[in-house]
């Protein structure tokens, strides 16, 4: 008997172990509010129900996604044949190379199937795909929302995936044909959901977010109360009450009410700068930050600190590094995994190519091509390969700079070096007088 994992990963939050089998055998009433509450969202310290789609109403959260997933989806997925000298090749003509690299399925291009799988590791935790096979090879890759994901754990343990479709009946997909990526994980199996540990957190941008908005929308002026000296009856209290909304908020605003005798204003609550409203609001967005491991000034976030040099660049060698490379190297791993066959990752593998990163540095790629070349690690061809452009004859030898003599031959002459005095006498001798 199978027992029910579905629907309530989120449950992982606080027992990540004991979540994958917290509902199993169970049958779920509408007054089984913890249930609802993973379903539906869950609910923070400060009152805000914190779901999916409701955070990425928050534009550091949109931000911090988009970077992020359009980063990885930009860098270029190619599938590699090992050599026996221990080089490599572009494996083009191998099947499973346009699947990641081209054409994962009919409806997308692969920048947006690997911009959705990165998308879905960071909000929900974990990205699916089921496998479409032709004789046995991998032939394409559709791509499946994790909220329509259901999953559970057999007699063994091992995770069954379920798909409940727009249109359909709930199916079961073999392990064979799900590729599972999940994001950082403390079991080995299902990732974590940022927007579920992080509930406190969104929560609280949130609202910083409603105050904000109430604040603008009534005109920046603070909540003001009208004490009147004698007790009006309900018509007079709603008259009053419709009076005051024609004369507030920001679209009135110059518009000054007409307070009559017995009615005193009073000023209620806290004014926005008594609030610290925006640092709240810049506290808010470091915080989102540091969950989706993004450097604050890459999504607009900076200060009087942040300035073009050395120091972003060293943060931008950290973003790559740390937050990336992470997600790069669990894509790979997983595709080697469930899209090749044990004798196949013997002599193929799938790789991102970081290099994608060079395009924009049109300086950074033309001086590490000529160190490159320079010290003998590339031919001239396969820089000019690398550029989409044509080789030339002569341009598959490796080159190192003539001037680069071991220290153990300073001062001492060779044949070359020989031949090369002698021209140059030859050509400074002047020329004879007839």
């Amino acid at each position: 008997m199978s027992k029910s994992l579905g629907k309530v990963l989120s449950s992982a939050t606080s027992a990540p172990r004991s979540s994958l089998f917290g509902w199993g055998d169970k049958t779920i009433r509408l007054t089984d509010g913890a249930f609802w509450s993973q379903f539906l969202g869950r609910e923070s310290s400060s009152g805000k129900k914190v779901t999916v789609d409701k955070a990425m109403k928050l534009s550091a959260v949109w931000a911090c996604v988009r970077l992020i997933s359009t980063s990885v989806a930009g860098l270029p997925l190619g599938v590699y044949e090992r050599k026996a000298d221990g080089s490599r090749v572009d494996a083009r003509s191998f099947p499973l190379y346009d699947v990641v690299h081209n054409s994962p399925n009919d409806d997308m291009t692969a920048f947006q199937f690997w911009q959705a799988m990165v998308a879905s590791m960071l909000l929900w935790g974990n990205a699916y795909a089921e496998i479409r096979r032709a004789a046995g090879r991998p032939a394409a890759l559709d791509f499946l929302l994790p909220s329509r994901i259901d999953l559970e754990c057999d007699d063994n343990g091992r995770l069954k995936y379920f798909y409940t479709p727009k249109k359909g009946a709930r199916r079961e997909i073999e392990r064979t044909n799900m590729l599972h990526i999940p994001a950082f994980t403390l079991d080995g199996r299902i990732g974590l959901s940022a927007i579920r540990y992080g509930v406190d957190v969104f929560g609280s941008v949130m609202s910083a977010e409603d105050a904000a908005n109430g604040t603008f929308k009534n005109g920046l002026l603070p909540t003001v109360a009208f004490k009147v000296d004698r007790i009006l009856q309900p018509a007079q209290r709603e008259e009053f009450r419709e009076y005051v909304k024609s004369v507030s908020g920001a679209m009135n605003s110059g518009r000054s009410p007409v307070l009559e005798q017995g009615i005193t204003p009073e000023t209620i609550g806290i004014n926005p700068v008594d609030a610290q409203l925006l640092e709240t609001r810049e506290h808010g967005v470091i915080e989102i930050c540091r969950w989706f491991g993004v450097p604050p000034w890459m999504i607009g976030q900076t200060d009087k600190g942040s300035n073009w040099g050395t120091g972003l660049e060293q943060q931008m060698l950290a973003f790559l590094t740390f937050s990336i490379s992470s997600i790069t190297n669990q894509i790979q791993q997983c595709v080697n995994k469930r899209l090749l066959t044990a004798p196949e990752r013997i002599r193929y593998y799938a790789e991102f190519s970081l290099e994608g990163f060079l395009k924009a540095d049109s300086a950074g790629r033309a001086a590490w091509y000529s160190t490159m070349a320079q010290n003998g690690f590339m031919t001239r061809n396969e820089g000019r390969r690398k550029e989409n452009l044509p080789e030339l004859p002569g341009g598959d030898i490796l080159t190192v700079q003539s001037n680069l003599v071991p220290l153990d031959q300073l001062g001492q002459s060779n044949e070359s070096q020989a031949v090369r005095a002698a021209l140059m006498n030859w050509l400074s001798q002047p020329e004879p007088q007839e």
